[in-house]
């Protein structure tokens, strides 16, 4: 069992101020992700968790026990670096023993936690080999096993995948995310790369300029986002933000950039319309939207996605079928589909909600 209470945790480093403030509840067996952009602290956050950094302020809980004092080797707690960090000189099974050994273990008992380790790995045939004989995804499973045999409480992972190509990024992802479901433990993973987020979480921490923008669900972050920074950090392509002028019950852009009728509408004057690709649709034949230039297309197999330069001059992404043909410079009329649209306000960034919803 493992639940985790980060309270007004803040972290500076001499003058630099890096946390300010991270209030956060982890529960017991939980997936979660902090993702964000190079800088916004949370690979520093992981390690005030960890106790390799001290807190500046604030409170860190485990299992009800204040944290902040205890050092690492007693707080069980396990940690996987970017940069594996194995023993060259050692082979496979004594990197993974060396850790389980400062722990008091027995021999039998290394043992059975290696044996364990490595066949949920699959790191059987390469006990003897080392560091140097080893491809970079075996070397991250290494890792990773090195901190499984100590059977932590909690895992901690610093974006285990950036030293991967994208083949591997896929195949360890996929280990990691059964490792959670075999293990059961609370797992709290580091990483720039939303789509890991989105596909490894049950709960998206997104974090920008030390401080937490928005907690939830990866659905919830998709769908409902907090404010214009997640919209556009959360999903793949982005959100589009365009800047409108309410004219009664449509939403115009400035100049001939045309209009167009999303439906109910917040109350508030100045708005952001916020569009993903799969919420516009692309016409050739004109009628009401908003006018654009398609720059190029990404064909990607079952889909493709055609970029479109708006009137003044925002890039827009629209997904459309294969077949679906675009050329450079071809002049189309960008609708949407209303249950698709989202608001934000042009002065704060925040999310709004549409009358009567």
């Amino acid at each position: 069992m493992a639940q985790l209470s980060l309270r007004g945790i803040k972290k500076r480093f001499k003058d630099t101020a890096v946390l300010h403030g991270i209030d956060l509840e982890i529960g017991d067996r939980e997936f979660v992700v902090f993702v964000g952009p190079s800088g916004c602290g949370k690979s520093t956050l992981l390690r005030l968790i960890a106790g390799l950094d001290p807190i500046t302020d604030g409170e860190f809980i485990l299992n009800g026990q204040r944290m902040n004092d205890v050092p690492p080797s007693r707080r069980g707690i396990a940690m996987v670096f970017q940069s594996y960090a194995l023993y060259p000189h050692m082979d496979v099974y004594e990197n993974m023993a060396f850790g389980a050994r400062l722990m008091g273990l027995t021999k039998d008992e290394v043992e059975a936690r290696i044996a364990e380790a490595a066949r949920m790995l699959r790191l059987e045939p390469l006990l003897q080999r080392k560091p140097r004989e080893l491809s970079g995804g075996q070397r991250q499973r290494v890792a990773i096993g090195r901190a499984l045999v100590r059977k932590p409480a909690v895992f901690l992972l610093d974006e285990p995948l950036s030293n991967l190509d994208a083949a591997l990024r896929s195949e360890v992802r996929l280990e990691i995310a059964k490792l959670h479901r075999d293990i059961g433990g609370t797992m709290i993973y580091v990483t720039h790369d939303q789509v890991e987020a989105m596909t490894l979480a049950d709960k998206i921490v997104v974090m920008n300029a030390g401080r937490i923008e928005q907690v939830g669900s990866p659905r919830e972050l998709y769908e409902t986002p907090a404010n214009t920074f997640v919209a556009t950090f959360i999903g793949s392509p982005r959100m589009t933000l365009v800047d409108v002028e309410r004219r009664g019950d449509t939403l115009a852009m400035k100049g001939e950039g045309g209009s167009v009728t999303p439906g109910a509408l917040p109350e508030e004057t100045r708005l952001k319309l916020g569009l993903r690709s799969d919420a516009v649709r692309l016409s050739r034949n004109g009628g009401e939207g908003f006018a654009g230039q398609v720059v190029y297309t990404e064909y990607l197999g079952d889909n493709a996605y055609v970029y479109v330069r708006l009137a003044d001059g925002t890039l827009l992404a629209a997904r459309t079928t294969p077949n679906d043909l675009y050329a450079p410079d071809e002049i189309v009329t960008i609708g949407l589909e209303p249950a698709g649209a989202h608001y934000f306000s042009a002065d704060t960034g925040r999310r709004l909600v549409p009358v009567g919803t």
